[in-house]
Parts: structure tokens; sequence; C-alpha cells
């Protein structure tokens, strides 16, 4: 199983997974709305994913399996597993120490990250206990993360790709226990959902250390030791802290500024769920894929298929990202509408949420580019580089959002947001570049020119089509007419983009299933 199928496997996961997400998604609206309830819950759950994403993601997505893959390449079994324990054990201590401190100076660390809950007691209190309720998932996540860096290495993706999809199984069979048993109060069922979230990390830890121990290199657990190999480790690990969690850094960041407003945490929130999928489908799937495979081409010398690989993973994420940016721009406040506009969520509530999606929507082939350009300098470990393209990005986003926010509120942290993606992105090409590791042909150019403009023209259509069904797509409309009319746009916008795709010779798709069905 090689780029094209792997690509496919973990991408069909995500796709499970985030399916089940939005019925998750769709339902909490319902249960928690976009009120005060709603923004404790949302700031405390990202407060723990951010940790997560920083130091655990972060760190091995991009420290971690450049290493192991280079141990394995170079060493065998053993020396890789071996390696992988010592690791895992400072990683163990860190996340013990970690979660005690936060779980006793809470409040203190809470107040920066929602300074416009100080004012609201009960709701800054409510934001507290939630997050203390939440923030063992961090632990858990985080070993779920290192877990699956082993199995990523090892070229085997599906545990580690299907394990989120039990976090959202857990929370739909708990809220639908909220909705059956009429839970009225809406903290009280954001409590319960929080402690379900932290059985569903439990459960997808499960899964992945049954991966891990099938596949044989369980890790050995020890105190943990400094020796070259992990201070190399941690040489990596810090500058990846920053820059693999830099898409929630700049949300989180978001977060802070948008908790002067009130409802825009949740707006922003829903938004970024829905921009989420295709990324998550398209730029986590082929980042994940990417990264073991251009690091076992570098450490056994391989450049030019290392370089074919990434040249192949733009070309997918470019013919994926872009179709799906344009059309959630299209389409976005029937897409809001139909998916969340019912119980708590309102007509106003979709308006807003719809302004915010068309704003990160326009960043989501910047947030694809990042995953696909970012792994051409960890599988060199150089993390050093993209932290400073991360910390420049981290400045605009915030001086943007500052700037924005009087006006625009909600929506200008999500044009923040998404400017400072595609100055990140366009740095790490132009780099590359430079570096001689990234060089497009003119006909490579020309068919992602090609793919913009049938993006666009995609687009369009679906806007003139969309016109007529104004009625359909009105507020309180049956939901038995606005789903199947939101299906029928997307299957035409499908059909029409792949049929353009296909006739102007962008990427035949007789090439593509060909390449598919032999895995290259």
């Amino acid at each position: 199983m090689t780029l094209y199928r792997n690509f496919l496997s973990v991408g069909g996961l995500t796709l499970l997974s985030r399916g089940f997400g939005f019925v998750r998604d769709a339902m909490l609206a319902a249960v928690l709305g976009t009120g005060p309830a709603a923004d404790a819950f949302y700031a405390a759950f990202r407060f723990p994913n951010l940790f997560r994403r920083l130091f655990a993601e972060g760190a091995f997505n991009t420290a971690f399996v450049p290493l192991f893959s280079g141990a394995l390449e170079q060493r065998g079994d053993a020396a890789a597993r071996e390696l992988a324990s010592r690791i895992m054990a400072w990683l163990v201590a860190t996340l013990l120490v970690l979660t005690v401190l936060a779980e006793i100076f809470m409040p203190a660390l809470l107040g920066p990250f929602v300074p416009g809950f100080l004012g609201d007691p009960e709701k800054f209190e409510l934001t507290v206990l939630l997050t203390r309720i939440l923030f063992p998932y961090l632990a858990l996540m985080s070993l779920v993360a290192a877990y699956a860096g082993i199995l990523n290495s090892l070229r085997r993706f599906v545990a580690a790709a299907f394990a989120p999809v039990l976090l959202n199984l857990i929370n739909i069979a708990t809220l639908a226990a909220i909705i059956l048993v009429a839970v009225r109060e809406p903290s009280t069922a954001a409590i319960i959902v929080s402690v379900a979230t932290v059985i569903s990390g439990v459960a997808q830890l499960a899964v992945v250390w049954w991966a891990v121990r099938k596949a044989g290199f369980l890790p050995v657990w020890q105190l943990p030791k400094l020796d070259p190999e992990v201070k190399r480790f941690w040489f990596l690990a810090l500058p990846a802290i920053l820059t693999g969690g830099i898409t929630q850094i700049n949300l989180f960041i978001g977060t802070i500024i948008a908790s002067g407003a009130a409802s825009a945490i949740s707006y922003l929130y829903y938004a970024d769920r829905l921009y989420q999928l295709p990324l998550g489908i398209i730029g986590i799937a082929i980042g994940t894929v990417l990264l073991p495979m251009l690091a076992g081409h570098l450490k056994g010398g391989r450049e030019t298929e290392a370089r074919d690989a990434q040249d192949q993973s733009l070309l997918v994420s470019m013919l994926l990202s872009m179709p799906a940016a344009t059309a959630l721009i299209a389409l976005a406040v029937p897409i809001v509408r139909v998916l969340f506009e019912r119980g708590e969520f309102d007509a106003t509530a979709t308006l807003e949420t719809a302004e915010a999606l068309i704003a990160f929507s326009a960043g989501l082939p910047a947030f694809v580019l990042i995953r696909v350009l970012q792994p051409g300098f960890f599988a060199r470990e150089d993390t050093a580089t993209p932290t400073v393209f991360a910390a420049i990005s981290v400045v605009v986003n915030v001086g943007l959002s500052l700037l924005l926010f009087p006006s625009l509120q909600h929506t200008g942290i999500a044009i923040a947001t998404s400017a400072s993606a595609w100055g990140n992105a366009i740095m790490l090409a132009v780099w590359l570049v430079r570096r001689n590791h990234f060089r497009p042909t003119r006909a490579e150019l020309g068919r992602h020119g090609l793919i913009l403009l049938i993006s666009l023209g995609m687009a369009l259509v679906l806007l003139g089509l969309s016109w007529p069904l104004s009625g359909v797509f009105a507020p309180g409309a049956s939901l038995l007419l606005q789903f199947p009319a939101l299906a029928a746009l997307c299957t035409i916008g499908f059909v029409g983009y792949f049929a353009a795709i296909h006739f102007t010779g962008v990427q035949p798709l007789g090439m593509l299933l060909k390449r598919l069905r032999r895995g290259g």
C-alpha cells in the first residue's frame, strides 16, 4: 500500500470520523445553542486541544517520525523500538507534570485565554470546571498521538485514523441520552458531554495501543533519561511545538479576542468544524502519509522518489482543496442552515456562522498547502525554518485580528486566520524552491492554474443554481426539502468539476483510478 492508496485509506476514515462529527455538532448545536454554556464548553474543549496539538501531535509528527523512520531504515526494528521507549518515557513524565499543574492552577491559566469571560463570574467558573474535567483528555490524546506516530512510521495508518471515530460515536450516544431524558439546563449537558469526551479518550488509546502491540513495537516503560538521541529529539521537538500546531495557535488567538463578543466563540467553532472537514480529509491525511514516506526516502538516499512523492501530494491536495473551498464559499448559508439550524441554533446564528465560514474557506487551500509543504522541512530534520515562518504568521494573525475585530467581530478573526495561513504557505514554498527541494515545472503550474479556474467556474454555477432555491433554503423551511436540494447542488458541483478536470487534461480520471489500483 503506497502513496495514493494510503491517502485514500486515511482520508476515507477521516471522512467517516468527520461525518459522525457533523452529527455530533448538529446535536450539540441543538442542546447547547450559542449561549454562555456553549461558549464555556467550546473554550474549555479548545484549551486542552491546543496543548495536545502543540506538545503531542506537533512534536511527534515532526520530530519523532523522522528519527524513528531513520532508525528503522538504518538500524532495524529493535533499535527503533528502543528509541520509541526512551522518547515515550519523557512524554509520559511531561504529561503527568503538566496535567497536575494545570488542574491546580486552572483559574489562573484560563484567565489570559478567555479575558472576556472574567466579567461574567458564572460563565468563567463553568469554563474552569469544564476545562478541569477535559484536561486529562490532553494526556490520553497525547499518548494516542505518540502511538500513532509509531504506526504511521510503520505505514500502518488504519488504527490511528479510525480512533477519532470513537470520540464522535461516544459523544453522539451521550447527546442522544441527554435529549431523551430531556436535560433542560445547558450547563448540566455541557458537564455530561465533557465526561463522555474523557471516556472516549480512553477508548481511542486502547485502539492504538492494541495496534502497536500487534505490530510488535510496544514501547517498554522506563524512567526518562537523557542520551544523544533523546537530546536530538528535543532539539527538533521544541520548535515543532510551535510549527506543527500553527493552525491551532491562530485559532486559539481568535478565541482570546472573540471572548470579548457574545456568541463569537460559538460562531467560530461551528464555522471551524465545517472547513475542518475538507482540511482533515485532504491536508491532514496527506500530511500524515507524506511525512514518514519522505523521511524514509531521504534516509535511504532516494531523493528522486522523495520529490515525486511531494509533487504528487501537491497535485492531489490542490485538486481536492480548491473546489472544496469555492463550494463552501458559494453554499455557506445553505450548508450551515441544513446542518445546524434547529433547537437553540437560530437564523441569526446561521448567518453569522456562514460569514465566518466564507472567510475560513478562503484560506482552506493555504492550510492544506502548509500540511503538504512542511514535511519537506521536517523529513530533513529542519524544524527551525518553519518555526520562523510560524512566528511571522502568528504576528500577522494577531495584528489583523485586533485591527478587524472592532468592525467585523468574529468574521474579522476568520479573515485574519486565513490571511496569515496564506502568508505561511507562500514562505514555505519560496524557501523550498530556494533550496532546490521543490521545483514545479511550467506544465505543473499550468495545471494548478486550471484547477483554480475550474473551481471558480464551479462556484459560479452553484451560486446561480442556488438563487432559484432561496425559498427552499429559507429559515424554517422543511429539512425534508432542504437536505435533498443541498445534496443535489453538491452532486452537480462534484460531477461538473471532475468532468472539467478530466476533459481539460488536468487529471484524466482513468489515470487516477489506475494509480489507486496499483497503489502508485
